[in-house]
């Protein structure tokens, strides 16, 4: 009896000692499951996690931790694109589309300067260009309206710049007719002037059979360098339409900003869109400014608008000076698409001196720009709340 005594009591401390040492199976799969729930994405630091020691069947093992520690670089990654997108749309629309610093647009500063090209002499049909001959040309607009007169130039040079002889054996305008029509118009004879290989020559389609012509006009000159020939083309675009004529220019400070109000005497009713430039009283280039609307006929007027932020941003010295106007009637589905104002060059308002304090520092506001920020800013709080350590 007392060896059998000893036998269960052995039996019975050994089972204890199974069921302290058994791994508990059966809990794993539930709490596995909870861990999402109850750990969401805040993890242990990898120094107090990665490399230790844990029980078989712990959810964090090494492979499941890496896994979580990855998924959490993923939505930092994230947060950190969607606040820089936040913050970028932010900055670039704190001023209006119709008044933008004219850095933002730099092709924009001088519209007026002639475009220069330099290309390879070349003849259509050969082979190559002929080597060491470049031909620089100039000309002073594309799109063209009533009386206006474009100017184009041509000069050959060598490779190290110096000028080369030159001679324009033949020069032509006719237009490239639309793709649907039988034939174009007959050729005019274009006159080019000039020495020592530097030509030059205008064209007023108004006062050729170019008249009633509204498209694409190519003004071709065959050129022959040292007996060498060689093509080029200038291309302008024509309107006979002049749809409307300037009027008297004048100021106002309205509702924190300083607008420029710019008369147009409109003979024709549709949209019209207005661009000029403000320098400040140094001759800086300041800001693009510019106006699109609806215009009925009759003495209108298209307001001009130097934001107020971005007058108090950027400090400009006063007074400002409007400069380089230029405007245009829209023509929607037809070519061409657009019937220009005569351009006005150069300086043609000045405006009053202000203090500062004078213009509203606020952003600009409107209904688009508020309802990007609010989905913006919602996808940034979204990304945080995903991050954010459970019960915080």
């Amino acid at each position: 009896m007392k060896r059998r005594g000893l036998w269960l009591a052995g039996a019975v401390l050994a089972g204890l000692i199974a069921w302290w040492a058994w791994p508990r199976t059966a809990a794993v799969p539930e709490a596995q499951a909870a861990v999402p729930a109850r750990n969401h994405l805040a993890l242990p630091t990898p120094a107090a996690s990665v490399g230790a020691s844990r029980p078989e069947g712990s959810p964090f093992t090494d492979a499941a931790l890496r896994e979580r520690m990855a998924q959490r670089d993923q939505l930092v990654q994230r947060l950190e694109r969607a606040k820089l997108t936040l913050a970028t749309y932010r900055e670039q629309t704190r001023y209006p589309h119709e008044s933008r610093p004219i850095d933002q647009h730099p092709d924009q500063i001088h519209p007026f300067a002639p475009i220069r090209e330099s290309l390879p002499l070349r003849f259509p049909g050969s082979k190559g260009a002929v080597p060491g001959v470049r031909i620089l040309t100039t000309q002073d607009r594309v799109f063209m309206s009533g009386d206006e007169i474009v100017k184009i130039s041509v000069s050959a040079q060598d490779e190290a710049g110096r000028t080369l002889p030159l001679l324009i054996t033949r020069a032509v305008a006719f237009d490239l007719p639309d793709p649907r029509q039988a034939a174009g118009r007959p050729q005019l004879a274009l006159d080019f002037t000039g020495s020592e290989g530097v030509y030059s020559a205008q064209f007023q389609p108004s006062r050729t059979a170019f008249a009633d012509f509204a498209g694409t006009l190519r003004l071709q000159a065959i050129l022959s360098q040292d007996g060498r020939q060689g093509v080029v083309n200038f291309d302008v675009v024509y309107q006979p339409l002049v749809p409307a004529e300037w009027g008297a220019i004048s100021e106002r400070v309205a509702d924190g900003s300083l607008d420029f109000l710019v008369g147009i005497n409109v003979k024709q009713t549709g949209r019209y869109v207005v661009n000029a430039r403000v320098d400040d009283a140094k001759g800086q280039p300041f800001a693009l400014v510019s106006f699109n609307e609806e215009l009925g006929v009759g003495a209108q007027t298209a307001r001009l608008r130097v934001f107020g932020k971005l007058l108090r941003d950027g400090a400009p010295a006063m007074p400002l000076k409007l400069r380089d106007l230029q405007g245009f009637l829209l023509m929607e589905d037809r070519f061409p698409d657009r019937a220009m104002l005569a351009r006005r060059e150069g300086v043609v308002y000045w405006s009053g001196s202000y203090a500062l304090r004078a213009f509203s520092d606020a952003e600009w506001t409107s209904e688009e720009r508020d309802r990007y920020l609010a989905e913006l800013g919602k996808d940034v709080s979204q990304l945080e709340a995903q991050l954010k350590p459970p019960g915080r």
